[in-house]
This record gives C-alpha cells, sequence and structure tokens, in this order.
C-alpha cells in the first residue's frame, strides 16, 4: 500500500454478458494520485473492468454485475447512486478521439455548466483555460477557441477530451487505449501529459502496449481470460513477476 492508499476497491466482481461470464471474483485496489495500467491479451476483460468503475455497463442491457466496487468506501452500484454524478466524478477518455461538434471552448465548457460547476463566465473562461493548460494544449489554440474542436488534428482532439475530463475535476480518469488512433509524436505528447496529471489525478489506464503501460504507469493489473492474474508495482510485473501466465505474456508466449 503507498503512503496515498487506495481509491478504488473491487471484491467478487463478476461481470456477466447475457450467459457469458466476462470477469471472475475481481480483487483490486487502485491508488490514488497514481497511474495504474491493466494489460493482457484482446478479451481478457481490462476494457470490460474499466467500463465498470464509471457504471459504462448500464448502457448494455445484457450487462450484469455483482460484487462491491466503491470508490471512496461509496459501493457505486448502491441503488442510491447518481449516475450522472458519478460520470462527473470518473471521467473518460476513449479509444478514438471523440470532441463534440461544438468549439473548442464549448467543449472544455461543457461539463461544467451541466454540473453546475462555475458561478460566472469569467470563472468559467478561467477553468477553460486551466484545463487546456493542463492539457497541454493552451498554446495551440489559445487565439482560435471558437473554431471547431473537430477542426484540429487527431492528437489535439485527443489532448482536448482529456481537457474536457478534467475540467470538472474528477477522483479518477478512465482511459481505454487513448493512444491507439495516434502517430508515435503525439503518443509520446499524451504520455508526457499522462505523467504530468497523474500528480493531481488518479488514472487507469487499458493499453494494448507493454511498452506504453512499463513508461506510463506506477502500477499495473494483467487481466486474462476475465481473471486478474497479477497486480504490482509496474517494475517488478515486468522484470520480476510472480505468476507463470504474466511472464508468458510479456515475454511474447501468450496473447
Amino acid at each position: 500500500m503507498s503512503m496515498n492508499g487506495s481509491i478504488i476497491d473491487t471484491k467478487n466482481l463478476d461481470v456477466f454478458y447475457g450467459n457469458k461470464q466476462a470477469l471472475f471474483n475481481i480483487d483490486l485496489e487502485i491508488e490514488e494520485k497514481q497511474v495504474t495500467s491493466l494489460i493482457g491479451p484482446s478479451g481478457c476483460g481490462k476494457s470490460t473492468f474499466l467500463r465498470c468503475i464509471n457504471r459504462m455497463n448500464d448502457l448494455i442491457p445484457i450487462c450484469k454485475i455483482t460484487g462491491k466496487l466503491n470508490i471512496d468506501g461509496q459501493d457505486v452500484y448502491d441503488p442510491s447512486v447518481n449516475v450522472v454524478a458519478l460520470r462527473a466524478q470518473v471521467g473518460m477518455v476513449f479509444q478514438k478521439p471523440n470532441p463534440f461538434p461544438k468549439s473548442i471552448r464549448e467543449n472544455v465548457a461543457y461539463g461544467l455548466k451541466i454540473n453546475g460547476l462555475t458561478s460566472s463566465k469569467s470563472e468559467l473562461n478561467d477553468r477553460v483555460e486551466w484545463s487546456l493548460k493542463a492539457a497541454g494544449l493552451w498554446n495551440e489554440v489559445e487565439s482560435r477557441l471558437d473554431d471547431p474542436g473537430l477542426g484540429l488534428s487527431g492528437g489535439q482532439q485527443q489532448r482536448l477530451c482529456i481537457a474536457r475530463a478534467i475540467a470538472v475535476r474528477p477522483r479518477v480518469i478512465l482511459m481505454d487505449e487513448p493512444c491507439s488512433a495516434l502517430d508515435p509524436i503525439a503518443t509520446a505528447i499524451i504520455e508526457d501529459l499522462i505523467n504530468e496529471i497523474s500528480q493531481e489525478f488518479t488514472i487507469v489506464i487499458v493499453t494494448h502496449s507493454m511498452a506504453q503501460a512499463a513508461r506510463v504507469s506506477n502500477r499495473t493489473a494483467f487481466f486474462h481470460l476475465g481473471e486478474l492474474i497479477e497486480v504490482g508495482v509496474t517494475k517488478e510485473i515486468f522484470t520480476n513477476p510472480s505468476n507463470e501466465k504474466t511472464q508468458n505474456y510479456i515475454t511474447g508466449r501468450i496473447g
């Protein structure tokens, strides 16, 4: 356990899509203000797990979830939980950049407005500027905030989506393969950004790239066939894993 303590804690988490079980008995703690990578072969359950955290799986009618998933000690699947408020606390950045068909400014301001998080136009503008600066995009867009977000390059669009996610100051940011649609230069910029914003935010990232997991994360969890095989400090997982399946995956024997 780090000094930071855990912010997300799952116990006996099972996920079913109809009759097919996708996750089996997941017990995992995610530490605050750390980057945790979820790795494993395609179909291993890592994205399913990620989408449990902000209840994105609710959008799939045949999905059933049992067990506990706590954020700050509150079970997010408790019937009393407001899902809209939960998703303000748990931001998400997807594989493919998905800016809204609005201006750059409106993309970042959107969550602030719908959640009523600013009390004046100047406060709203300050938060938009802070978010774009934190996402490393301000210098590139400062003079064209009213231009469409969709007019930016792919890497810039993904940084705009990160700015949009952090604008509401969530407790956690989920990233589902955020660099898979980007070129190597844009990927390097996003990876640097992940390192920077993890000083303030807890980040959980699904990646197919073991090199990326090694570069950006403090802790790594390895999933295989719906089970959590091993979790630990990233360097240990990649240099001295305790489970043979983890060893086989990182050396390319399975996957």
